[in-house]
């Protein structure tokens, strides 16, 4: 993280979080197999440096393994049977079975105690482990064949729970585990949430990209934040409680009355964030690359921007995140398609300066059908397109593009669309259908939805994951919104 970036997320949590002071062990516990095992009263198992970390020697000599320590390298050797785990204080490397392990925090020494990362633990023994930082307690679970050893490099890339057999249950891990584990690698950190002066404040990672929206029933923000996981140091300003759900009230700002985050979608690692309102808002998001966003309640806009006397178009990449939609007769997934197409039309739509768009989703999130129409309503949008393929099993000789609409106010514009996609598809014209899908009865605008060609056809498959044949589609379907729209 760059200085300023430091900067800015060390005064977001003074700010936000002035009650709070820096982590210390305190009164820890850690529980192997349910019962607790005794720490050396100099150093317990707590948050160091952002990272949870345990007595090592503690765990080990319970687990029955062989310790060596030896003062003037300042190394730590664990053998059980033929296994052997080397450390060295304050080196980022260990050596398993001969081979090279990167630690995600290097071995410490407090008090002439050797603290390690929990989540290392878990990893090279085989253990299910999670930490909850209410109770300041860690949780070992040893595996129910009795399996456990030390693992051999690469085995504890997943969840240390996947090394049990015979039980289906697992301690999910939490934002007390280590940041750079296995499953949290290439992913953005949320490091804090706030809010204050009217304003959602998140702190995280420069490049997220957020999608934030309104639903109603009851009424609520929604902020999206995939690819993305808590910081190991989240736990320790915020309420998190092992399955990553957590809260707070708001006070004194009539329209708020809490803030809730979870992980919404394991599939795609999304992080959401629920504003739960009083009374409907309007918003405005800030996103400026540093370590902290906002979500501005008091604006005059909404986002993206409204009340700009332009039509506003939204565009519906169909599907995502945990709902692939058709597999194709080569095994490719519908939704990759859609999207594909949905970011080339975003791409042209940002070179129109006559009418605003807003995206329904830009990576491979999973938004239900009912976030899809409320998106749109919520912002009073002009018209709306959704891009999908379409797919019949046992069928696949079928070929050709369709247009499907629901009111028939949305004739017109289905008509325009459709001339514009059989052009740019070249495929068979399969003509304009009514269906009552929910996009497009739910919608309070002209909406459709475009079957582009089938994935259940080879010959329409291969051409509509080129990079040619997406863009044609795209540019045909800018064409005809500016047609519709009388550009």
């Amino acid at each position: 993280m760059k200085k300023i970036g430091c900067l800015i997320a060390l005064l977001f949590c003074f700010l936000a979080f002035p009650s709070l002071s820096n982590a210390a062990a305190g009164d820890t516990h850690i529980f192997l197999d349910g019962v607790e095992l005794q720490q050396p009263e100099q150093a317990k198992a707590g948050v160091v440096n952002g990272s949870t970390v345990v007595p090592l020697r503690v765990i080990v000599e319970s687990l029955g393994y062989e310790v060596e320590w030896d003062q003037h390298a300042k190394t730590i050797t664990i053998v059980q049977g033929a296994n052997t785990l080397n450390l060295k204080v304050d080196h980022s490397e260990a050596i398993v079975n001969g081979a090279t392990v990167k630690l995600t925090a290097p071995p410490i020494i407090q008090n002439n105690v050797t603290l390690v990362p929990l989540r290392f633990v878990g990893e090279q023994t085989g253990l299910t482990v999670s930490w909850d930082n209410q109770t300041k307690s860690a949780y070992l679970t040893t595996p129910s064949d009795g399996s456990g050893g030390v693992v051999q490099p690469g085995m504890g890339s997943e969840a240390p729970a996947n090394n049990s057999s015979g039980s289906s249950e697992v301690v999910p891990p939490t934002a007390g585990t280590d940041n750079s584990s296995p499953e949290h690698q290439g992913k953005s950190y949320i490091y804090g949430i706030s809010f204050s002066d009217n304003r959602l404040m998140v702190s995280a990672d420069p490049g997220v990209k957020p999608n934030v929206f309104l639903l109603s029933g009851p009424e609520r923000l929604v902020v999206d934040i995939p690819n993305a996981a808590f910081s190991d140091s989240f736990a320790s300003l915020l309420p998190l409680d092992v399955s990553n759900n957590g809260a707070f009230a708001v006070a004194d700002y009539p329209d708020v009355s809490q803030v809730r985050y979870s992980i919404f979608d394991q599939a795609t690692s999304t992080i959401r964030i629920v504003v739960d309102l009083n009374n409907r808002v309007e918003y405005q998001m800030k996103l400026d690359g540093t370590d902290l966003f906002t979500v501005d309640l008091t604006a005059v806009s909404g986002y993206p921007v409204t009340g700009t006397g332009r039509p506003l178009v939204v565009i519906d990449a169909g599907h995502g995140g945990i709902k692939p939609g058709a597999v194709s007769i080569n095994g490719k997934l519908e939704k990759e398609f859609a999207l594909a197409v949905a970011l080339k039309v975003e791409e042209l739509l940002k070179q129109e300066t006559e009418f605003d768009f807003a995206m329904t989703r830009s990576t491979d999130i999973h938004l239900e059908l009912n976030e899809r129409a409320e998106f749109a309503n919520n912002l009073n949008a002009t018209l709306f397109v959704s891009i999908h393929g379409n797919s019949i099993e046992g069928k696949s000789s079928i070929t050709g593009s369709e247009t499907y609409y629901t009111r028939e106010d949305s004739i017109p514009l289905a008509d325009v669309m459709h001339k514009h996609l059989v052009s740019s598809t070249g495929l068979a014209d399969r003509k304009v259908r009514q269906k009552s899908l929910h996009v497009t009865r739910e919608t309070t605008m002209p909406a459709v939805l475009l079957e582009v060609g089938y994935l259940s056809n080879s010959n329409d498959e291969k051409l509509m994951y080129t990079d040619e044949f997406q863009q044609r589609v795209a540019e045909g379907i800018v064409a005809g919104i500016k047609e519709y729209l009388g550009l």
